[in-house]
């Protein structure tokens, strides 16, 4: 089994965090061949943490685990933070093979959705 697991920085605020699992679920209606399970993840101030998220994905029987970045730059949570918590969960999961895609932000298509979106909002 092969999960995707969303995963953002998370927020103090509640309806932020709950977005992202809105926005799980929606990525999931997609019946995607390649996943067969879609499930949130924060790196901060919600839960489940990216451990805890990978750890479920072992107990419910996952071989493979793609996190996506849902970050818009490079920085720090990106360079070192995501790797080094994904470094954790493939010591205590040996079995489980962990990939990171690249970053929402790395994506070409990112200047169109902004623009789209600025237009949008006359």
């Amino acid at each position: 089994m092969h999960i995707l697991i969303l995963l953002a920085h998370g927020s103090k605020r509640k309806e932020s965090n709950l977005e992202i699992e809105s926005l799980a679920k929606k990525i999931e209606l997609f019946k995607l061949k390649e996943f067969e399970v879609v499930m949130p993840a924060f790196l901060e101030f919600a839960k489940p943490s990216i451990t805890e998220a990978i750890d479920k994905c072992a107990v419910i029987g996952a071989t493979k685990v793609t996190l996506l970045p849902y970050f818009l730059s490079a920085g720090v949570h990106i360079t070192k933070d995501i790797p080094t918590e994904v470094e954790k969960s493939s010591q205590q999961n040996p079995n489980l093979k962990i990939k990171i895609a690249d970053y929402f932000g790395s994506r070409d298509e990112i200047a169109e959705i902004l623009v789209k979106t600025a237009l949008n909002s006359r």
